[in-house]
């Protein structure tokens, strides 16, 4: 007979590890989706994935950072980003990531992901209103661009 198997009791919840201002309040276009990110990041040197998780209003409850990658790459799985947007009870998330070398023009990996990462939303009931990469002092809307 084999051993009784040790299961572990968790819970799982999100932390608040700080908060900025949003004089918007609501996200009515791509352009305020990229103000908001940019305010947020600040100046980075990487490729940083970041999701902003909003209510059936329209306004941002949350962001996070999913992922972190090198100068020119982020691996980024869509269970990482609907974790965040499922433990706030997300309506709808803005996904973003900003392209260190300053041109915005999305990679083939960059449609694919938001591809993915659109029908997770499909699946979970939690829409992906669009994908904003950052460029110097420009941005891609892949919603815009209809790539989802």
């Amino acid at each position: 007979m084999q051993p009784s198997k040790r299961v572990n009791i968790v819970s799982v919840k999100l932390v608040k590890e700080s908060s900025m201002l949003y004089r918007n309040r609501r996200i009515r276009s791509p352009q305020d989706s990229a103000q908001l990110f940019r305010e947020y990041l600040g100046e980075v040197d990487r490729e940083h994935f970041i999701v902003a998780c909003l209510d059936t209003k329209n306004q941002p409850t949350n962001i996070s950072t999913v992922h972190i990658g090198s100068i020119n790459a982020s691996i980024v799985h869509p269970r990482e980003v609907m974790k965040t947007a499922i433990l706030s009870n997300a309506a709808s998330i803005i996904c973003c990531h900003p392209h260190p070398s300053g041109d915005p023009t999305p990679s083939p990996e960059d449609i694919e992901v938001t591809e993915r990462l659109a029908e997770a939303g499909r699946i979970v009931g939690i829409e992906l209103i669009d994908h904003i990469i950052l460029g110097d002092d420009r941005y891609v809307s892949l919603k815009e661009k209809g790539y989802f």
